[in-house]
Order: structure tokens, then C-alpha cells, then sequence
């Protein structure tokens, strides 16, 4: 048997036995996820030890992460397809990079089964409204990070659809200034957010703010 597999499997054990903490938060759906900075260092320094070393590459295809054995012939490759993103706002390097980072994430989680919340299933609880009585429809301004937004105005599917597509923008930026272009673009449906649910609105806004932080802290 290739001798990387063993020491594979000694180094996800001990990443097993290590107390990881879960950096990433989405609030709207309840749950929390691994962001890359909450393992990779830890797992760095456990390849350090363990005679391993990985190396993500891309196609236009494939991603792979392959890791060697330092002291042996032998390596083992872990390989998703690619993906694309086309976001509003976002230029093509920008777009590479988001889906470059999503891929290495979860490449390495793959490698070390890291095991975290599954998103899909917080979303399932959620009511879908097929055919809405009073559907309300608001769409931000013409251009970049443009929203448009639809559900029931007599449920909370239109707060939820929101705050996800929020999140889902915010994941994407890069800049603070990204933050808040996607609350100007936006404003009509910030408004009526506020008049429909303050509470709710606030949570919205304390997620822009500490994205934004973030970004200007990097």
C-alpha cells in the first residue's frame, strides 16, 4: 500500500482530536461553517510534521489537490469539477478567484474529512411559496450587485430571500467598497425591509458592518 494513505489517515486523526472553531456565520439560516483561515493552519503544520505536503492546481476542468509524501515516492489526489460565477459587480479575475477559493476549501475538507453543518439542510425548513396571492416584487438600481426580490408579502419567504441574497453577495466581495455598493444599488429593498421587519433590518445591517470591517481589516 502507498505509504501517503497512512500517513494521511495519522494526520486526519489528529486533526480530529484538535479544536477547531468555526469562524464563518450565516445568521439568516442559523448555522456556522468553516472558513479556510480555521483550518489550514492546522493542517499545515500537522503535514509539517507528518512528512506531507499539498499542492492545489486548476484547469479549466479540474481541481486537484494533490499531496505528497516528503520522504517517500507516493502522493494521493483529491479533484473536483470546476465551476463559474457570474456576479454582478464582479469582473472576471474576480469571479476566478471566488470559485478558487470555494474549490480549495473544500479540496482540503475533502482530504482531512473535515465535517461541518450541511447548508442544504438549513435551508429545507424553509416555505416555499409556488404561487404567491400577494406577491410583492422590488428590484434595486440598473447595474452592479443589482437585487431583485419576490415572495408572499403575507409570509416571512420575502425577509428570507433577502437575507440570503445578502449573504450570498457579501460572500462575493472583495473590497468595502463592494459592501456598500450593494446597500446603495439596494436601498429600495432595504427600506422596505425596515418598514417591514426593524428587528430584522438591524441583524441586516450588523452583517454589512462586519463584512465590511473584515474587508478593511485585510
Amino acid at each position: 500500500m502507498n505509504p501517503v494513505y497512512k500517513k494521511l489517515q495519522s494526520a486526519r486523526l489528529e486533526l480530529q482530536a484538535t479544536a477547531l472553531t468555526k469562524s464563518g456565520k450565516n445568521k439568516f439560516a442559523g448555522y456556522e461553517y468553516f472558513e479556510l483561515g480555521d483550518f489550514i493552519p492546522e493542517i499545515q503544520k500537522i503535514c509539517g510534521l507528518k512528512g506531507l505536503f499539498g499542492m492545489v492546481s486548476y484547469t479549466h476542468e479540474i481541481a486537484s489537490l494533490t499531496i505528497h509524501d516528503t520522504e517517500a515516492e507516493g502522493s494521493v489526489v483529491f479533484t473536483s469539477p470546476m465551476s463559474t460565477a457570474a456576479l454582478k459587480g464582479c469582473h472576471e479575475v474576480q469571479n476566478l478567484g471566488a470559485v478558487q477559493s470555494y474549490l480549495r476549501r473544500y479540496l482540503w475538507m475533502t482530504a482531512f474529512e473535515v465535517v461541518e453543518h450541511d447548508a442544504l439542510d438549513a435551508s429545507t425548513g424553509v416555505k416555499v411559496v409556488e404561487k404567491p396571492k400577494s406577491p410583492i416584487q422590488i428590484t434595486g438600481t440598473d447595474g452592479p450587485w443589482q437585487m431583485k426580490v419576490s415572495a408572499d408579502e403575507d409570509s416571512q419567504d420575502w425577509l428570507v430571500a433577502v437575507s440570503k441574497a445578502c449573504s450570498f453577495a457579501l460572500e462575493m466581495t472583495t473590497t468595502a467598497d463592494d459592501v456598500m455598493q450593494i446597500f446603495k444599488k439596494n436601498k429600495k429593498i432595504f427600506d422596505a425591509v425596515k418598514t417591514k421587519d426593524p428587528e430584522f433590518f438591524k441583524d441586516l445591517m450588523v452583517m454589512f458592518t462586519e463584512t465590511k470591517n473584515k474587508l478593511i481589516k485585510e
